[in-house]
């Protein structure tokens, strides 16, 4: 049974053999830079990036390492480099409603050009204005209207003073009006004189100063029609000169946005306002420099009539692709800056700056969720965008019910933009299953695989991989030997002989590391002897706990017997996982059996050291025992199992085999080998389950017996499921090879069973009975001796009941 156990060497690692590369270094080898052996995400990828429908963003999932984010950006970059370019966006003042900036589209590049073509038509409105104010015909004509003016108003005094002087009143112009003064025999009255002449000839001038009065304020009115009227005509001079300045200017250039009708109303009110605000133009630089804020004109035209470049795609090619590696909430959806002017922060039109959002409107955007999960709001204000399919810039205090602090409410963009999240598959389920909108927005899911199979075209692709990676790095080349070797590594860390991981930083980690010691020994090229060098320095900056560990075997303060035979007591094994580094680690597994009912008894369980798989494992021995031993009589024991010197915990059932090994030997008081150590999961059938880990456990109970002493016999036992996960290190290989250290793989109980003590496990006949001599006929014939002692128990206890019952 040993030898048939045996797993051949050939079988505990597969190889890279020599020549499967035909090139000598990477330097021969064509660079690969796509992705390799993620069939399923590709495929998605490549569907979620041709259907623009709305919802069918992707979010790309996988461990951390599989290449999502470099994928991510090349996959991207190339379909939008086939794509169009977007339209460009800028804000202008809004003349009906400041506080609402406009928002202008123009196709791509137009922007830049319609703010430069802006810029020049205030710059000519100023000069040609200021030459038309200037100009002698202008002059002439608004000097007529003075002229015009100053005459009628003349011709008012004159007939007014003619008025008074019949009525014998002199009339003197104040600031607050008119006053009306008596003339008496050509003298003029003072308010003494007057007040001195007789009461009739008071009462007779008061009456006609009245009606002078009356004269006067009608003269008044008529002057201040008169004005009314002359300052509509500067007004209208105003209007046609500035007009006569300004409109082949405004003509020209709505000619040539005819075809953009938001920019032509927009020029449309430009016009009007200049018309309206002419003065603007005229005035000297002194009169527009104030010291205060308030003694500043409302608007000048300069920011009046500015142009806020949103988004500028004058050199773009293709479709954008923005990656955002901070999304907070402003730089998703653009803000609104602030200035400091004598105290106080202002703000305009011209101070809106644009999110990652705006830049990647009508093209992609590529997050992080955990970035985008750790912003408050980020996540939130993505989704309402696109929802929404609208971008408003908006203040964060008032989205949480705080008090507004901008005046301003550009009007929202129209975005259309497909969005990539990146992360955990643990983000994804924790999405998908808490959030409704997430399944709606997000409907492909591009999943990367943390293994891909071992293929020759594979392979071939990864020495591509290797030899892109070293062109661009900078690296020394790398011999096909090295080559090889870093294809073992990749499978060793997917754990299966025929798989190769795609966690290709971690392969990039052992090039990186692997140049370093080849530059130490001023090496041309890295070797496979370099990649052997960095594993193992890898390992040695991350095995101190393992170090410790092993030494507290050595001394003894951790029990283990690696050498010969015990009832009740087998070796198992577990593994030990730091984050970056997992190690196996042997644990002592005993088991006691008596006579009771309380059935197996998990001692980890009862203190709560033990997890549920591992509960689970347990619970399933004793169906294996009923199913074995209990189908004619009921299965009665009592049993406790337990992990020796375990501080800190177990779970998972890759144990449970082990467990049942114990509870057997102690039944059939069959001592167990203590060489040769064990893992497994089994189920009520009896057979063996495969298990995680298999590498480290193997290597972690060879070191062990190295360390303690190897004999030549001993070994491990491990599930035969598991022999296509073996990648075992040269180490154990070549004690395997030299008969120092042993592999076997199992099926079943039986067979295992029959390792460990040597003896036939028996099957069962068609009478119910197991052969003589037989570790299973042991077994029963112990199950059988306590159901016969508990039911002589059980009937002596009630024989003793019945007869105190008759002597009371």
């Amino acid at each position: 049974m040993l030898e048939e156990a045996k797993v051949p060497t050939a079988k505990l690692k597969k190889t890279c053999k020599e020549g499967f590369f035909q090139f000598k270094t990477t330097e021969e080898v064509t660079p690969f830079e796509g992705i390799i052996g993620q069939e399923r995400a590709v495929k998605a990828m490549e569907f979620g990036l041709k259907v623009k429908n709305h919802g069918y963003n992707l979010f790309m999932t996988g461990v951390t390492g599989t290449g999502k984010f470099s994928y991510a950006q090349n996959c991207v970059k190339s379909t939008a480099g086939q794509e169009s370019v977007p339209e460009d966006w800028c804000y202008v003042y809004n003349f009906q409603n400041t506080s609402q900036p406009k928002a202008l589209n123009f196709p791509a590049g137009k922007g830049k050009i319609f703010c430069e073509d802006i810029k020049e038509l205030t710059d000519n409105i100023k000069e040609e204005i200021s030459k038309a104010f200037e100009g002698e015909g202008y002059e002439k004509e608004k000097a007529e209207i003075i002229t015009e003016f100053q005459q009628q108003r003349n011709q008012l005094m004159e007939e007014l003073s003619r008025a008074a002087q019949e009525k014998d009143f002199f009339l003197k112009r104040t600031p607050t009006g008119f006053v009306t003064i008596p003339v008496v025999d050509g003298e003029q009255l003072s308010q003494e004189d007057f007040d001195q002449l007789e009461l009739e000839i008071r009462e007779d001038l008061e009456i006609k100063m009245n009606q002078v009065q009356i004269k006067a304020m009608e003269v008044t009115r008529k002057i201040l029609s008169v004005e009314k009227r002359i300052k509509e005509k500067l007004k209208e001079l105003e209007q046609k000169v500035g007009l006569f300045a300004v409109g082949d200017l405004f003509d020209c250039i709505k000619g040539k946005y005819e075809n953009f009708q938001k920019a032509v109303d927009y020029l449309e009110e430009v016009k009007k306002n200049v018309l309206e605000h002419l003065d603007d133009f005229q005035a000297g630089e002194e009169e527009q420099q104030f010291s205060l804020p308030w003694g500043k004109k409302s608007k000048l035209s300069e920011e009046r009539y500015s142009v806020n470049l949103l988004i500028d795609h004058s050199e773009s090619t293709g479709a954008p692709v923005v990656i955002e590696t901070n999304p907070t909430f402003y730089n998703l959806v653009g803000k609104l800056e602030y200035e400091s002017q004598f105290g106080m922060v202002v703000t305009d039109f011209t101070m809106i700056k644009p999110g990652s959002l705006h830049l990647a409107n009508g093209g992609y955007l590529i997050i992080h969720a955990m970035d985008l999960l750790n912003n408050y709001h980020s996540w939130d204000v993505l989704k309402r965008v696109i929802k929404n399919k609208e971008l408003r810039i908006e203040n964060l205090q008032e989205q949480i019910g705080l008090v507004a602090v901008s005046a301003l409410r550009p009007e929202p963009i129209p975005i259309k933009v497909k969005v990539i999240v990146i992360g955990s598959p643990y983000l994804y389920r924790l999405l998908f299953h808490h959030d409704e909108d997430f399944r709606k927005l997000f409907k492909i899911k591009v999943d990367f695989d943390t293994e891909m199979d071992r293929t020759e075209e594979n392979q071939q692709l990864l020495a591509g991989f290797i030899s892109c990676f070293c062109e661009k790095a900078g690296l020394k080349h790398v011999t096909r030997q090295a080559v090889g070797k870093v294809v073992e590594f990749s499978s060793r860390l997917a754990g299966h002989q025929e798989k190769m991981t795609t966690r290709f930083s971690e392969l990039i980690e052992i090039l990186y590391e692997a140049d370093g010691w080849s530059s130490m020994e001023n090496a041309d090229l890295i070797t496979a002897e370099h990649i052997k060098k960095a594993y193992e320095e890898k390992v040695y900056r991350s095995n101190k706990l393992e170090k410790k560990i092993h030494e507290l075997f050595k001394e003894g303060t951790y029990l283990i017997d690696v050498q010969g035979e015990k009832v009740g007591q087998v070796n198992a094994l577990s593994v030990v996982g730091l984050g970056d580094y997992m190690f196996g680690r042997p644990s002592r597994i005993t088991a006691v059996t008596h006579l009771g009912r309380r059935g197996i008894v998990n001692i980890e369980r009862e203190v709560k050291m033990s997890g549920k798989i591992h509960n689970k494992g347990v619970l399933i021995l004793g169906g294996y025992l009923a199913a074995a031993y209990a189908q004619e009589i009921p299965l009665t024991l009592s049993a406790t199992l337990t992990f020796e010197q375990l501080y800190e915990g177990v779970e998972g059932d890759s144990a449970s085999s082990t467990e049942l090994y114990a509870l057997l030997s102690s039944l059939a008081g069959l001592p167990l080998r203590q060489d040769i150590s064990v893992t497994g999961s089994v189920n009520q059938m009896g057979e063996i389950q495969p298990i995680g880990g298999v590498n480290e456990k193997i290597e972690g109970f060879f070191t062990v017996c190295k360390m303690i002493g190897l004999t030549g016999t001993q070994g491990v036992m491990i599930p035969h499921q598991n022999v296509v996960n073996l990648m075992l290190s040269d180490e154990v290989i070549e004690a395997v090879e030299r008969e120092e250290f042993h592999i076997y793989a199992v099926k079943n109980i039986n067979q295992g069973i029959e390792l460990l003590t040597g003896i036939p496990a028996g099957k069962i006949n068609q009478q119910g009975v197991y052969p003589e001599n037989t570790v299973n006929y042991l077994v029963d014939r112990k199950l059988k001796q306590y159901n016969k002692a508990i039911t002589r128990q059980g009937r002596d206890n009630q024989t003793v009941e019945n007869n105190g019952k008759e002597n009371s």
